[in-house]
């Protein structure tokens, strides 16, 4: 990946709908030079997919959780993610050294809809248990490209 190539990504990461002609300003490009960019960078994996971002307030999600899962044996990554990735509320979930397994972020409307949720995660075949913690004010949240945004205290 050369410093082009970077000044795509990141203008792609601030502004994930531009156009190709606004990457291309961005990186001294033409437009149809900025969609080869974007194009070699998605085949390279580089650029994995495209998402919209949802506010999850604006759908009325508040409740924050993180939620440890603690597995039967020796359950595989593979495993953990098909099962995870199936619940819309799981926005975020990684493999952990320590005692457990994983640690699952959640977002759900209220503690009603997180319990609901939480019997879906331990509904999965090699999972023992859960334990969870409620967030109570997020103090800091960075986007991946580093910028800062509100916390909620």
């Amino acid at each position: 990946m050369d410093e082009i190539d970077g000044t795509v990504v990141r203008h792609l990461l601030r502004h994930g709908r531009a156009s190709f002609a606004e990457i291309g300003a961005a990186a001294n490009l033409s437009a149809s030079a900025a969609k080869r960019r974007v194009d070699r960078l998605v085949e390279r994996g580089t650029i994995r997919g495209f998402a919209a971002v949802i506010d999850a307030r604006a759908m009325g999600w508040e409740t924050e959780a993180y939620v440890e899962v603690f597995c039967r044996g020796n359950v595989s990554p593979h495993t953990l993610r098909t099962h995870l990735a199936q619940i819309p509320e799981v926005i975020g979930a990684c493999t952990v050294s320590g005692r457990a397994d994983a640690r699952v972020q959640v977002l759900a409307r209220d503690v009603e809809h997180l319990e609901r949720v939480l019997q879906v995660i331990r509904s999965g075949a090699d999972i023992e248990r859960t334990e969870t913690e409620i967030v109570l004010s997020r103090l800091i949240a960075r986007t991946q490209n580093g910028a800062l945004s509100g916390g909620s205290a």
